[in-house]
């Protein structure tokens, strides 16, 4: 798919891409604790997580990956499932459905319309699998932005939720 309106290009991902998302992970650890926020990741580098490196391997081998590219560069990543992480205090939907659970973008390229272009991606692939229901699940902290952030993508609370401390929120779009 491209986004030729940003020149965005989106392409499978593969194991090869685990080191470019690792890096984009650890660059957003790095941006929201220079914001303050140290709830919503931490401050360790995800790189440096206990399985946070096997995480993203499984992520590109055993789920469906997406790079969102521009002129080359991989800016941005999105990891669909067929549900939430088991992990997760998260029920399944009871219907099929795509899962969002991974979705991040090179913050040096902010402001460019990627996490909308992998997000408008991840509604294209639910459909063309026959499916009409994507979901995701994000931080509901810090003020809901990343709540506001996905709701301005078409998608809308359902349930929220604790994971611990961590306040969470699970948000649906249906695309068929």
């Amino acid at each position: 798919m491209n986004d030729t309106a940003h020149g965005i290009r989106i392409r499978p991902g593969a194991l090869a891409d685990a080191t470019a998302v690792l890096d984009m992970l650890d660059s957003a650890v790095v941006w929201m604790n220079g914001r303050g926020n140290t709830e919503q990741w931490g401050t360790t580098p995800y790189s440096r997580k206990p399985g946070g490196v096997a995480r993203v391997e499984r992520y590109m081998t055993e789920n469906a990956p997406y790079l969102a590219e521009l002129d080359g560069t991989p800016v941005g990543a999105l990891v669909l499932d067929s549900g939430p992480s088991p992990q997760m205090p998260i029920a399944p939907a009871g219907e099929p459905e795509r899962y969002v659970r991974l979705l991040v973008s090179d913050r040096r390229y902010a402001g460019r319309g990627i996490g909308a272009a992998l997000l408008a991606h991840a509604a294209e692939e639910t459909r063309r699998a026959g499916v009409e229901l994507l979901r995701v699940d994000c931080w509901a902290g810090g003020g809901g932005e990343l709540v506001a952030f996905y709701e301005r993508n078409g998608f809308a609370p359902t349930d929220p939720f604790l994971s611990g401390t961590w306040p969470g929120q699970v948000l649906a779009r249906r695309v068929g």
